[in-house]
């Protein structure tokens, strides 16, 4: 049997986690959340990091899982596994929606949700500005660090129009590509090495 921690010992690729970056899971990665995910990190710092998982889509119409909310025709995401019992959004919006933190450049964390509420009753919102997510990603302090020193994620970056305007199901392949020839070979990994 080959040994897969020898396999992902490639050099690093410098970039180091940040509020707006993106987590790439390794390929062999086998946890229910974060097999192949790319997490986009809201917030890194001394007391930990938090972030949602950007490419897997939820099987479901938004409205049969937020019940309390307008009409609004939007796939919902799985973020993560903190706190599955609540809704977390990103969006282009900005000031639009108050109390919202700009995570990278034209990109927003949450805000008041009343005011996304009447957003879509005026129709002045669609699912091209908007995405949702039910529970975030968090790692306590060092935690994230301690997995990137063990090669079960990679660092990169992206841009707002890539997290809003993404095939999710190409995601996490084309974040690899990205990072250049000394990662491609991760795309051709089996999902199961079981399989191979």
């Amino acid at each position: 049997m080959t040994d897969l921690s020898n396999l992902l010992k490639i050099k690093t690729n410098n970039i180091q986690p940040a509020k707006g970056k993106i987590l790439i899971s390794e390929p062999f990665l086998l946890d229910y959340y974060f097999k192949r995910s790319v997490v986009l990190l809201a917030e890194h710092n001394d007391e930990g990091s938090f972030g949602l998982i950007i490419n897997k889509p939820i099987k479901v119409k938004f409205n049969e899982i937020i019940k309390d909310f307008p009409d609004f025709n939007s796939k919902i995401f799985l973020g993560g596994p903190v706190k599955n019992d609540s809704l977390f959004f990103i969006h282009t919006l900005g000031d639009e929606i108050e109390n919202s933190m700009e995570i990278l450049d034209g990109l927003y964390w949450g805000g008041d949700i009343e005011i996304v509420k009447e957003l879509i009753i005026l129709n002045r919102i669609n699912q091209d500005q908007i995405r949702f997510f039910v529970g975030y990603s968090g790692w306590v302090s060092k935690q994230l660090e301690n997995e990137l020193q063990k090669n079960s994620w990679l660092v990169s970056n992206i841009k707002a129009d890539e997290v809003m305007q993404f095939e999710t199901d190409k995601l996490w392949s084309n974040s690899i590509k990205n990072l250049g020839d000394d990662y491609t070979f991760w795309t051709n990994f089996p999902s199961d090495p079981a399989l191979n």
